[in-house]
Parts: structure tokens; sequence; C-alpha cells
């Protein structure tokens, strides 16, 4: 199994999305819901934390409670809460790495070896963008891209657009097959019954 130690890892930075307004789950912060006893944003953290050089979380609320993870919090730089490129942006203004993956805080079951095989498919490749599917779709939201396109985002939020993946289809990229089952999305109380 990579590890954040495997050649290569140590030039990834994970950013967690928990800068939305929760609006599917009553206006409550994602990241601090409680899910099978720990919030949410608790284990995406450590599904992540071997696998990536850096974490670093995208928050808009509760930035102590947060920042309490020992982990840099960064709120958006956009008014308005644009959408979650903004908490990409932020993310591509404030890591030195290479390569920045994207997961949303309300993905608890994420892969193990979810930024390996990303990094592994954009290089081989050789494109900035990797995306996550299942066999039944595509999850724009889970994504490896590379930080020199901090630039391009910028310009396409300064146009007014929001689209995670139409921002995505300006890219060349990949994709890489996962099982379904690691991107159960918990985006409303329902969801989080066992």
């Amino acid at each position: 199994m990579a590890t954040a130690d495997t050649p290569g890892m140590q030039d990834v930075t994970a950013v967690i999305l928990a800068g939305g307004q929760g609006r599917r789950m009553g206006g409550a912060d994602k990241g601090l819901v409680d899910y099978q006893g720990r919030p949410l944003v608790e284990w995406v953290l450590a599904v992540l934390a071997p696998q990536v050089g850096e974490i670093v979380i995208s928050a808009n609320r509760n930035l102590e409670r947060y920042a309490a993870y020992g982990r840099r919090v960064l709120p958006d730089t956009l008014p308005d809460y644009p959408g979650p490129l903004a908490g990409v942006l932020a993310a591509l203004q404030a890591v030195t790495t290479d390569w920045l993956l994207v997961v949303p805080c309300d993905t608890p079951h994420l892969p193990a070896d979810l930024a390996f095989r990303l990094l592994g498919a954009a290089q081989l490749e050789g494109v900035p963008l990797a995306v996550a599917e299942d066999d039944a779709r595509i999850h724009h939201s889970c994504f490896l891209v590379h930080t020199d396109q901090r630039e391009h985002l910028a310009g396409y939020l300064a146009r007014g657009e929001r689209a995670v993946r139409h921002w995505q289809a300006e890219l060349s990229s990949t994709t890489v097959r996962f099982d379904a089952a690691a991107f159960a999305n918990l985006n409303r109380p329902d969801d989080l019954q066992p």
C-alpha cells in the first residue's frame, strides 16, 4: 500500500473542503457533524493522513475547531460562498507542493490509495488533472490537480463561473476507477444513520 513515504507522495497536499453552507444538512457545518461517534472531518483526516505530505482544511466557519486538528485552515479568499472551487483556489494559492488532492468533508470512506492512484494516472498520462470515478459516474469533487493550474482557476472564477465539472472540462485530464462505496456522500441528516 502506498503511503506518504512512497516516493512522490510528499509532493501532494490534500485539501478537505468544509467551507460550504451545508444547506442540505439544515445549515450545519458538515465537517463537524457527528457520524458514528466522530465528526465527518475526522474520518477524512484519518484516511488521508497516511497518503499525503500535508493536509489543509478549507473552512469558512468554526475556524478554531478545525484548527484544533493541527492543520492549516484556509478560508475562502473570494466573498459570498462562491462554491467549492473557491476553497480549491485558496488551497492552490497557499500550498507549495506540485499537486493538490481535493476531497469533500462528507465522504468518510475514501479509498486508502486515492492519492497514489490519481497521481500515478496524471503522471502516466502527462495531464494536470486526474478525477475519481466508479462504474456509474465521475466524482468531480474528488480529484488531483497540478498546482500550476491556480491562475487558470482564478480566471475561471473571475468570469463568474462556478461549476467544478465545467472547469475540469477545460483541462486535459484522466479518470481513475474506484469502488463506488468509497464515495458515499453524506449530504442530509438521514444519510448519517447506520
